[in-house]
């Protein structure tokens, strides 16, 4: 990494410098320059950084890579007057922002920044974004994108298919299923495979994080609490990338009511999450709430998990009662049972026959007991494919993943 000097004007000018109160609180993005750029970059503060602008070197610069956490608050005003600074130089500006609320973000973004990151960056996002900023500005204008089709903004084109999981119970496993099916669908393909995402919509209890072992950051929270100025930046922001293939919504870090967004916030989420990835699951909460009809209206298809028992039984009546009395889409639901019954279990088998017969519903997927290892991973914070391949409740999670890959690229290929 070039030192403050290699900035000086006796130095070879440079391409680009990171900009930041500290940059050793973003080592990724040092990584990645230095993996771009070599010796051809450095790095400076907020103040250094507008006085570097007047001196003759800044000529060579083609980007400032702004490098921001939720501690720069306080300098919103500099950074804006920096944007708008490196904007008059015609140096290109990359804002990579950290935890920072969507409020924030919102009002650096409206400076003009040439691009956007959410860090930690994900494996080639800032070789793509470089690439993106060194393209000829074109002769005419692009249209504006329509903002009906990707929420508050944004400018991404996907039109992802919704997948929504509902546990009937607790601990029938709802979690564990959304988790691993979006692993599953990540990596069907090794280059260029579906872009996935993960929503933890359940904002008091949700574990996604705790079996993928990510944070729950504060930015979460932020987007919650404030949802009329959230727009595609801000949302992406919000997101961690796991092991380089899903990106994943987790839950808030504190307890939030489940009420705290209503149906046309979760509209909007829905809609930016499905203008920039190609499959988005919601990992629901087990309760019913005012924004489930506007999931369940959005999903291509609802798994409802639930187990060989009363109380699963029970919840499946109360539930299709509610939804065949409101006229809600309850023909979407896929019920699958976990823990299910071998076929050499006899007994099992004749009472998984009775409990669909009795509800009037077929049990179109039937998940094996994937017994410790199944925790195991849950408490390791990692998928099944990962830590037990060869377990029985992965092979299942896998079959139906490719299934659902098959059909998304058909229907992607018709239209």
């Amino acid at each position: 990494m070039n030192s403050r000097a290699a900035l000086h004007p006796e130095a070879a000018p440079v391409a680009a410098c990171t900009v930041s109160r500290d940059v050793q609180n973003f080592d990724l993005l040092i990584e990645d320059m230095e993996a771009e750029l070599g010796e051809r970059w450095g790095d400076l503060s907020f103040s250094e950084a507008m006085a570097f602008l007047e001196q003759p070197d800044a000529g060579a610069l083609e980007f400032m890579a702004i490098a921001i956490d939720n501690e720069d608050g306080e300098a919103v005003g500099l950074i804006g007057d920096l944007i708008n600074a490196a904007l008059s130089k015609g140096v290109k500006v990359l804002l990579i922002a950290r935890d920072v609320g969507p409020a924030m973000l919102h009002q650096l973004l409206g400076f003009g920044a040439t691009g956007f990151l959410p860090y930690p960056l994900p494996a080639g996002a800032l070789h793509d974004a470089i690439e993106r900023l060194r393209q000829p500005a074109p002769a005419h204008p692009p249209a504006a994108p329509d903002r009906k089709a990707t929420g508050r903004g944004g400018g991404h084109d996907r039109d992802g298919v919704v997948l929504a999981v509902h546990g009937l119970a607790g601990g029938v496993g709802a979690t564990t299923f959304a988790v691993n099916l979006a692993w599953e669908l990540a990596i069907r393909q090794k280059r260029d495979g579906p872009r996935v995402c993960l929503l933890d919509l359940d904002f008091q209890t949700g574990s996604v994080a705790t079996y993928l072992d990510l944070q729950r950051r504060e930015i979460v929270d932020e987007l919650l609490s404030d949802p009329a100025v959230v727009d595609t930046d801000s949302f992406l922001s919000a997101l961690q990338v796991f092991g380089e293939r899903i990106h994943v919504l987790t839950a808030p870090s504190d307890v939030l009511p489940l009420d705290i967004v209503g149906p046309e916030d979760i509209t909007a989420f829905l809609a930016l999450a499905r203008a920039s990835f190609d499959v988005v699951i919601v990992d629901m909460p087990k309760a019913l709430v005012s924004w489930t009809e506007t999931v369940l209206n959005a999903a291509q298809i609802c798994f409802v998990l639930m187990e060989l028992d009363m109380r699963s039984a029970q919840n499946a009546l109360r539930f299709l009662r509610l939804l065949k009395s409101e006229d809600l889409p309850h023909e979407r639901l896929r019920f699958a049972l976990n823990r299910a019954p071998s076929f050499t279990n006899l007994q099992g088998r004749s009472r998984l026959k009775r409990m669909a017969e009795s509800l009037d519903i077929k049990i179109e997927l039937q998940l094996p007991d994937g017994q410790r290892p199944v925790m195991q991973a849950c408490d390791h914070g990692q998928p099944l494919a990962q830590t037990a391949a060869k377990n029985p409740l992965r092979k299942e999670i896998a079959k139906l993943a490719a299934s659902l890959h098959e059909l998304i690229a058909a229907e992607a290929e018709t239209g």
